[in-house]
């Protein structure tokens, strides 16, 4: 069964070819009215083939050897969008599927709800570029507000952060028990409060995934301290929104930079980590830079308007994700974090980072 991004997806689809444009949003995810990509066609995979549909004055679909498939009125891409997203905004769960809407896709050739895809890439556009004159191929992300909140980086036991527990006066096996035996409803928060209220200190001494330490490295070497300040910050309490815990890594600079100009060292580094991730690395392959969405974020909105975050506009888009952003706890019996251990005689805790919209 599709949940609500996925069918959120096909809302796109048939969107986008309905407009035949799709417009940039500002930092606010605001329509701006000036800037816009003419859509030539859209390709998608498919179990039942990779098929081009090619916008005009009807929707031509085209297979990969060449041949039309289908000719079909615009108006009813525009009907199906529109009946989707009814079906989207309201409270009940997702279901979708009617004998109508089944019928049109097998007419467009549409087997599977969500479009095959590598990595961050769910749609792949060809636009007209205004500013170039070019028609380039552009890959993009699909995020949407017509659901529950978006996850942007996802937890697993790679996105563990393991930290050693300095304590002043030591942990005895009594408190590590007491720690262990929290089970409050912030069980999290109050073990890590119970350890910081004593005087102790976490300091990170690894990341479980090596790939996702270089990763981060890779895009900057100060990553790895940062987010695990971040993410201690967020366990213990004292913020959830990216703004407000980068706001806390400013106040104690904790890897000493030169403030004294008000450079935005921090607020720079973890906007160009929220971009990265938005557009291409994740914590299992190797990261080179090179965006798989390299179109940029296409968002859905609540009220079924469509935008998008493209090159032009970077810095709206990091603005976006720094604003809209926000540390969440994922299950911690799943992932196996959250319980204090020894080993070597040494105290230690994992605490995991996952990031979500607001």
């Amino acid at each position: 069964m599709a949940n609500k991004g996925e069918w959120s997806e096909l809302y796109v689809f048939f969107k986008l070819l309905a407009d035949k444009k799709l417009y940039a949003a500002n930092e606010k995810l605001e329509k701006i009215e000036d800037i816009y990509y003419p859509i030539l066609k859209i390709l998608r995979a498919d179990p039942l083939g990779e098929y081009e549909y090619h916008t005009n004055s009807v929707i031509k679909i085209i297979d990969s050897a060449g041949n039309l498939i289908n000719t079909i009125p615009i108006k009813e891409f525009k009907e199906q969008a529109l009946n989707l997203l009814e079906n989207l905004q309201s409270k009940t769960k997702t279901s979708i599927p009617t004998a109508t809407l089944t019928s049109f896709l097998s007419k467009i050739k549409i087997s599977q709800i969500k479009a095959k895809s590598a990595d961050k890439r769910d749609i792949t556009i060809v636009v007209h570029d205004m500013f170039t004159g070019f028609n380039p191929k552009l890959g993009f992300s699909i995020k949407s507000q017509l659901g529950s909140d978006s996850t942007l980086f996802n937890s697993s036991k790679q996105t563990n952060f393991l930290y050693e527990i300095d304590c002043p006066a030591g942990l005895k096996e009594s408190e590590i028990e007491e720690i262990n035996n929290i089970d409050s409803r912030s069980k999290l928060k109050d073990r890590i409060n119970f350890l910081l209220d004593r005087g102790c200190k976490l300091k990170l001494k690894s990341i479980d995934s090596v790939q996702l330490k270089n990763n981060l490295i890779i895009i900057d070497s100060a990553l790895p301290q940062m987010l695990s300040e971040m993410i201690v910050d967020y366990y213990s309490g004292n913020a959830s929104s990216i703004a407000e815990l980068t706001s806390l890594l400013v106040k104690k600079n904790p890897l000493n930079f030169d403030l004294s100009k008000e450079q935005p060292f921090y607020e720079y580094k973890i906007k160009n980590l929220l971009t990265d991730i938005a557009l291409g690395m994740t914590p299992k392959k190797p990261w080179n830079g090179i965006y798989d969405a390299n179109g940029g974020y296409i968002v859905v909105k609540s009220d079924g308007e469509v935008l998008c975050y493209h090159i032009y506009n970077r810095n709206e888009f990091q603005q976006y994700l720094f604003d809209n952003t926000r540390f969440d706890t994922p299950s911690s019996s799943r992932h196996e974090f959250g319980v204090v251990f020894k080993e070597d005689g040494k105290p230690y805790i994992k605490l995991n980072a996952q990031i979500r919209f607001k």
